[in-house]
């Protein structure tokens, strides 16, 4: 689909995620590849930086990173991609295309740069509104192809529709550790309208940005390709109106919660009074084995 096209934002609201060809050009692919390996050479600021050996290849040091978290935080490249012109376009039409008095506004609040080299696991069945509350079901993750993704080497799998009930799944430990990475799957939903045999694959060429809502069930499988990578930048988007009750800390009322280190992407920040807090500056590696799930904790100390 073009960013052009007039069904793009009832597309998007009907089946919760929509795939809009060629939105980066190959100048932006190559910058955003490139900063993986100097993440991962601790270049940037890492709250759990590798242990690596400085005369290592690209492929040996990014041989255990799934994905760094917020490397919009100390990033240029990765900032400038938060505000692309071509996915702006695009979220200024779908974020809010559900509410009828949406504004227009998006903001972002997230960024995750991954890796997955060969071999690597991927995600089990999840939801991102799970972990980036919005309430209005404003939030969108951009999941932009830095590489051809297919089934080979691990491309996004959705449940088309799976965004509609607006329900958030239970977890449990999905058994799988060859082919998913440690965090818990999303289950219980056989039969709600939507089963996991609906599965669709979205495989995308690099510059195509795969747009999907946060109720959206999506998956990825392992990288079984011997010799090729699945790199992508994901960056999670909201209405710039949505407070957002996440990493909520000296006993904040949940009701006026709302987390502000983040990035106006679509009109103006509807709530200047409270301020932006800047990052904390650094970033952290999710590893291809053991938990990563106090990430943000890590970060934020």
């Amino acid at each position: 689909m073009k960013a052009s096209d007039p069904k793009l934002a009832d597309t998007y609201v009907e089946q919760g995620w929509v795939i809009v060809e060629q939105l980066v050009d190959d100048g932006d692919l190559e910058r955003m590849r490139g900063e993986l390996p100097r993440f991962a050479r601790n270049e940037y600021p890492i709250a759990n930086p590798p242990d690596v050996d400085p005369a290592a290849s690209d492929d040996e040091v990014l041989s255990t990173v799934l994905a760094v978290h917020f490397p919009h935080w100390v990033s240029d490249t990765i900032a400038e991609m938060v505000s692309h012109p071509g996915i702006a376009d695009v979220l200024g039409t779908i974020v809010g295309a559900h509410l009828p008095w949406w504004d227009g506004g998006v903001k972002c609040m997230q960024s995750m740069l991954f890796a997955k080299p060969p071999g690597l696991p991927g995600q089990a069945w999840h939801q991102d509104e799970r972990y980036i509350p919005t309430r209005d079901r404003s939030l969108v993750g951009a999941w932009i192809a830095l590489d051809d993704a297919d089934e080979d080497n691990g491309c996004l799998r959705v449940l088309s529709g799976s965004h509609q009930p607006g329900r958030i799944w239970p977890l449990r430990d999905h058994g799988m550790p060859d082919e998913f990475d440690p965090g818990e799957e999303a289950h219980g939903f056989d039969g709600v309208d939507f089963d996991e045999a609906d599965e669709v694959l979205v495989p995308a060429k690099a510059g195509d940005v795969v747009f999907f809502n946060g109720y959206l069930l999506h998956r990825s499988k392992r990288n079984a390709s011997a010799d090729r990578y699945r790199r992508a930048l994901v960056n999670h988007y909201s209405s710039a109106s949505t407070p957002l009750p996440w990493l909520v800390r000296d006993g904040l009322d949940i009701g006026v919660a709302d987390y502000r280190s983040i990035v106006s992407v679509v009109g103006d920040d509807p709530y200047p009074e409270r301020g932006v807090e800047p990052p904390p500056g650094k970033t952290f590696l999710r590893p291809a084995s053991g938990s990563y799930t106090d990430a943000q904790e890590i970060i934020s100390d």
